[in-house]
């Protein structure tokens, strides 16, 4: 644990009993939510309306998720939070020891990865697996109606017009599916990797994603089979991430567009004037144009 970590581990233990001592009546004013992600706070707005404050923690298109690190701020916010909504599966992991020594009764804890039953090891980007969010907007909405009783009617009714409105990406996750299923492609890292296989594409490539994700250098085997895979067109296309674009990474971006392979950027963080929906549907259809290959 670093020294800074360390310090801001104990201010947030102080905070927790000023927040103890004094509950927020959510019926007085709004319940303070604070997601890890900008996609999570996203769908909290969406749920919530106006009768919540949300504060996301990660939502820098230019910034690296992996490479985040807590500032007191954040610890204050966390520990007045009413209601905290994180991923979870390793991949904000700094969220669980900010929890240990915040508690406060009557916060609400909604982590993705319980919900969808993953864990630490499996691919932690739910956000594009398309099971998460309506899991996530389900018990956001019954938290709120828990603490918020006299408004639970409306969270109920925001619900259910958030859950409609996934519908269409959807029926585009279906179509594409049934046009391209059975598919090769290949990422410089598993960021897209659940949406990949709910459109019934095949997935390339595995360990040299998993090496980049974790920051360490892949093996020269596997970086030989990627760029084999691109000089030969073995793959229909090739995902990066925009937000975590190394010299490595950047190099094989070149190749896979000298080559002829269509390459799609994706991010980790929701574009700020996107909403989640907004942002899956730009990058399903940047999906579906690189499938259908050139001059489509």
């Amino acid at each position: 644990m670093t020294r800074l970590l360390k310090i801001l581990l104990g201010v947030a233990a102080a905070l927790a009993v000023a927040v103890a001592a004094a509950p927020v009546r959510a019926a007085e004013k709004k319940i303070a939510v604070v997601a890890a992600e900008n996609f999570y706070g996203d769908v909290a707005r969406q749920i919530g309306g106006d009768r919540i404050s949300v504060t996301s923690v990660l939502g820098n298109p230019d910034q690296d998720p992996h490479l985040f690190e807590v500032t007191p701020a954040i610890v204050r916010r966390i520990a007045a939070a009413n209601v905290v909504i994180y991923n979870g599966a390793a991949y904000d992991s700094w969220m669980d020891k900010l929890l240990e020594v915040s508690a406060a009764p009557g916060r609400a804890v909604i982590v993705a990865a319980d919900l969808v039953h993953s864990k630490a090891g499996d691919n932690p980007h739910l956000w594009y697996d398309p099971p998460t969010m309506p899991a996530v907007a389900t018990a956001l909405a019954a938290a709120l109606g828990t603490m918020d009783p006299a408004h639970k009617d409306g969270y109920a009714a925001r619900l259910k017009t958030f859950l409609a409105s996934l519908a269409p990406l959807d029926e585009k996750i279906a179509a594409l599916r049934a046009k391209y299923a059975g598919a090769p492609v290949t990422a410089t890292e598993p960021v897209f990797g659940d949406m990949a296989a709910a459109l019934g594409l095949v997935m390339r490539n595995a360990s040299f994603q998993l090496a980049v994700m974790n920051n360490t250098e892949p093996s020269a085997r596997d970086l030989a089979q990627f760029e084999d895979d691109l000089k030969k067109q073995k793959v229909r296309a090739m995902f990066y991430n925009t937000q975590a674009a190394d010299r490595l990474v950047r190099r094989l971006v070149e190749l896979a567009r000298a080559d002829g392979v269509p390459v799609v950027g994706v991010t980790e963080t929701c574009p700020p004037d996107l909403s989640y929906q907004a942002w899956m549907r730009r990058e399903l259809d940047a999906t579906a144009k690189a499938l259908a290959g050139p001059g489509s």
